[in-house]
């Protein structure tokens, strides 16, 4: 009996004490003026100090946290900052509080647009290596949020390294929101380590989710056109080229025109290309090994494609002449497309020749087929959407 109110006696002077600090506290961020900064620091040494139960110390330090919303992001980050480092030794005890701590600072840096110390300051919750049990859906969130700050600041080594660790946890989350996160942080991934034909299909498939605004889906769409058109030449990039040629959303967009000569095979130059360059990001511009932009290596490969299915063999010289480039680069990149799988057909270079393999008439004829088929659909529906009436009345007649 004696031992049961010893114990009701101390749970009350606990809650006493707690409102107390909370009173302070409260008091402090009303009162403090332009002394703000320096009473909330003493409040912060005093709170976690040895001599206070971490019970109280737990309580309070949730309930600052909580506070910090309210006060400017100046006096936030520095107060956040100061408790840190107060903390720092004994961590383990306020892990919780730890959390909350960073969310919030990261939160303010992002706000900056200091994407590298945002995403440091997430990389310090302890998601893996704490005594605190976090559910799946926070740690796949957290490790979501730092691979895209690092993204902002353009690290895909980093964002690679965390989409990684979310790809671990993305089984064991059933929430939607997440996964479709997961899905467009990865894709940005792949198209930021120019892997663009896999974040061409990932784009693509995000356009189709219904979860994600109309606005989205487009720009989704948008993306994996780009990344298409900058992938490297070849059966894979085909294959995309047809998915997207037949969505009649791609229409819309500002690139479509680059996206049906590139499916139909043809010629493209770049005078073609002013308007198309104008989408692309920072890191699609970069420049290959060979000197060429990104754009342009997978235009000229484009381009010796569709060269192939017009000629049966062609010189350096002419080659060279039809790709806008120099006669020795047109060499280099017809062997290197030959030995890797992408053309049929091999370099003569005594006669400074490239022969393409015969072409077989049946797949050719069928193609223009069906580009003939696509360009008369065209017309009619042209047709039909500038005068209904007239080609109400001529399909009545044909029907008749």
């Amino acid at each position: 009996m004696l031992l049961t109110l010893s114990i009701a006696c101390l749970c009350v002077l606990q809650q006493i004490t707690i409102l107390r600090y909370k009173a302070i506290l409260e008091s402090i961020i009303k009162t403090a003026g332009s002394e703000l900064v320096p009473s909330l620091q003493a409040f912060i040494e005093t709170l976690v100090s040895e001599g206070v139960s971490l019970v109280i110390s737990r309580q309070i330090l949730t309930d600052f946290t909580a506070q910090l919303a309210r006060m400017p992001d100046a006096v936030a980050k520095e107060i956040s900052h100061y408790i840190l480092e107060k903390i720092q030794a004994r961590v383990i005890s306020f892990e919780e509080q730890v959390a909350a701590i960073r969310q919030h600072l990261a939160s303010i840096y992002e706000r900056e647009e200091s994407w590298r110390e945002a995403a440091n300051v997430l990389v310090g919750i302890p998601l893996e290596t704490g005594q605190k049990q976090y559910s799946p859906d926070y740690k796949l969130e957290t490790y979501l949020k730092i691979a895209r700050l690092f993204l902002e600041d353009e690290d895909a080594n980093q964002a690679d390294a965390y989409i990684n660790r979310a790809s671990m946890l993305q089984a064991e989350s059933k929430n939607e929101e997440l996964q479709i996160l997961y899905k467009a942080c990865y894709a940005r991934v792949l198209n930021f380590r120019r892997k663009f034909i896999e974040a061409a299909q990932r784009y693509n498939e995000l356009s189709f989710k219904s979860i994600v605004s109309e606005e989205e889906r487009m720009t989704a769409l948008k993306n994996a056109l780009i990344c298409t058109v900058l992938a490297s030449a070849g059966q894979q990039r085909s294959r995309m080229l047809a998915t997207l040629f037949k969505d009649e959303r791609c229409q819309q967009l500002p690139a479509y025109s680059i996206l049906e000569k590139m499916y139909l095979d043809r010629i493209i130059r770049s005078t073609d290309l002013v308007d198309f360059s104008a989408l692309l990001q920072p890191h699609q511009k970069a420049i290959t090994p060979d000197g060429s932009t990104i754009l342009n290596r997978a235009v000229t490969e484009h381009n010796l494609l569709s060269a192939s299915k017009l000629y049966n063999n062609i010189s350096f010289e002419e080659l060279g002449s039809l790709l806008e480039i120099p006669p020795a680069k047109a060499e280099k990149i017809a062997s290197q497309m030959i030995t890797e799988g992408r053309m049929n057909g091999y370099v003569d270079q005594i006669d400074s020749t490239v022969h393409f393999e015969a072409r077989e008439t049946l797949p050719t004829w069928d193609r223009q087929i069906q580009s003939l088929c696509f360009q008369v659909n065209n017309i009619i529906e042209k047709i039909s959407t500038a005068e209904p009436e007239w080609f109400a009345k001529a399909m009545e007649t044909f029907s008749d």
